[in-house]
């Protein structure tokens, strides 16, 4: 009996420093390599783009995508990802993913994280970027998760990724008339112009984008413009967009239109994609949602 227990112990002695030796082997071997995990088999997450989604009065939606790498011959588990995301070392958001992440090991997973920024706290910080002339700045995002088992002893794996990249200024769409043509009978021509300030460095496009027009809360027009349209860097660019719409929609609100438009609001739409210069990979292909409200009354001619 004790011969039994003896030999099973020496096997699991074995066991044991046979795992030993294999790990310090990897160990060395990422060593070599430059150190890829801060000379430690941990795992690494990468920010990989960094899309908008939508743009209001109040906030800034994006999607950020991070590529969470397990070099570990086990896998696991984490219930939440807590992170917080700072520009110019100022935090902008803080947030928690709550949806469980199950790596395998020596595998990879793409998250993508939701994420909303309060305008106003955005706003000071490029406001105080501009006033110091300063075109690039860093993004960081910090991150940590409790993992379903331990590594190196710690449940608990954070880690900070940083880059500096050019300051990225958020455009601003202004509405500054809906210009109804000859009405007829048939059709009724309406122009929406706009201006768009882009007070980046960098000039982008605007394409295939969508948009509409409601008058009162009643939806009277819509378009689309699927050629690009070039928005110019550090200025700002006219852009008329043509809808044409039927009169039905509009025969009910030409009261309201023509004599009371201080109390008439309108509500325009776009949806677009958003492609910059050199295609950065930061906002690659954003898609953008913005809507702008105001009255008739605003396109009052002096």
């Amino acid at each position: 009996m004790k011969k039994g227990w003896i030999i099973a112990l020496a096997l699991l002695l074995i066991g044991f420093v046979g795992a030993w030796i294999w790990y310090s082997r990897l160990k060395n071997n990422a060593e070599a390599e430059g150190g890829a995990f801060n000379d430690t088999l941990k795992p690494r997450l990468e920010m990989s783009t960094m899309n908008i989604t939508s743009i209001d009065d109040d906030r800034t939606h994006l999607t950020v995508e991070m590529l969470i790498d397990n070099p570990l011959p086990v896998g696991f588990k984490a219930n939440r990802l807590n992170y917080t995301v700072l520009i110019a070392n100022t935090p902008v958001i803080e947030d928690t993913y709550a949806k469980p992440i199950e790596i395998e090991s020596r595998d990879s997973t793409l998250v993508k994280l939701p994420m909303v920024i309060d305008n106003k706290k955005l706003l000071a910080v490029l406001k105080t970027l501009d006033q110091k002339d300063i075109d690039s700045t860093t993004y960081t995002v910090r991150s940590s998760f409790d993992l379903d088992v331990p590594i190196l002893g710690d449940r608990t794996f954070r880690q900070t990724i940083t880059r500096r990249m050019p300051t990225f200024y958020l455009p601003e769409i202004k509405v500054e008339d809906i210009n109804f043509g000859k009405v007829g009978l048939k059709e009724t021509d309406v122009a929406t112009k706009v201006s768009v300030v882009n007070k980046n460095r960098f000039p982008f496009n605007f394409t295939d984008t969508h948009y509409t027009v409601s008058i009162n809360g009643k939806e009277i027009a819509d378009g689309s413009q699927p050629e690009p349209v070039l928005i110019r860097k550090q200025a700002t660019t006219p852009v008329v967009f043509p809808v044409t719409l039927k009169p039905g929609q509009t025969l009910a609100l030409l009261p309201k239109m023509l004599f009371d438009k201080k109390d008439t609001p309108f509500l325009v739409t776009f949806t677009s994609k958003l492609v910059t210069e050199g295609d950065n990979p930061m906002f690659k292909n954003s898609v953008m949602k913005t809507r702008i409200t105001g009255t008739l009354a605003d396109f009052k001619k002096d």
